[in-house]
């Protein structure tokens, strides 16, 4: 059994979750989100809480259910209060522009790299930071992987696109002839 997939989600006030057959919708002030079932756990929902429930006793069940848990919860917390991720560029001559919902970036190519953000998630430029906001989770986290792997940072100078908490372990440079 999972010790994730047993615990709880409350539902806060505002918050409208219907769920049948296998999908299950939320709707909360921020947007609304749906999502398919796994066939192998059911929800139960009452009043103020939803538990996720197993069909069996099997350890891939179980892993089911705490990653059913955990897709429910972020449901909740995307359409409650939404998710951010910000991203950092580093570099001489790296830099990102905004237009309408297309990201410009300058990364050292011989060509800017242009992105189109996909619906439902929307940034802010300042400067070399990227502030990506959205209520979908999974959708925020590829959004920012695709737009970091337009140039990785490297670990001799850092230059690249990164994560705001990443930290990078840097290599010595070539020692040079003795």
């Amino acid at each position: 059994m999972s010790r994730v997939g047993k615990q709880r989600i409350q539902v806060p006030d505002g918050v409208k979750v219907s769920y049948s057959g296998c999908r299950l919708t939320v709707k909360g002030p921020k947007g609304e989100l749906s999502r398919t079932i796994h066939g192998d756990v059911a929800l139960s929902i009452n009043e103020n809480f939803i538990q996720v429930v197993p069909s069996g006793r099997s350890k891939r069940v179980g892993a089911i259910q705490g990653l059913t848990r955990t897709l429910v919860s972020n449901m909740i917390t995307g359409v409650t209060q939404g998710f951010k991720r910000v991203l950092e560029i580093n570099g001489v001559g790296y830099r990102v522009e905004l237009k309408s919902n297309v990201l410009t970036f300058a990364l050292g190519y011989s060509h800017p790299v242009v992105y189109k953000l996909p619906d439902g998630i929307s940034a802010s430029v300042e400067r070399n930071r990227i502030t990506l906001s959205g209520i979908d989770k999974e959708l925020l986290g590829s959004t920012a992987a695709i737009i970091r792997g337009f140039r990785e940072p490297e670990p001799y100078k850092g230059k690249g696109v990164k994560y705001a908490e990443e930290h990078i372990r840097r290599k010595a440079g070539k020692s040079g002839a003795k």
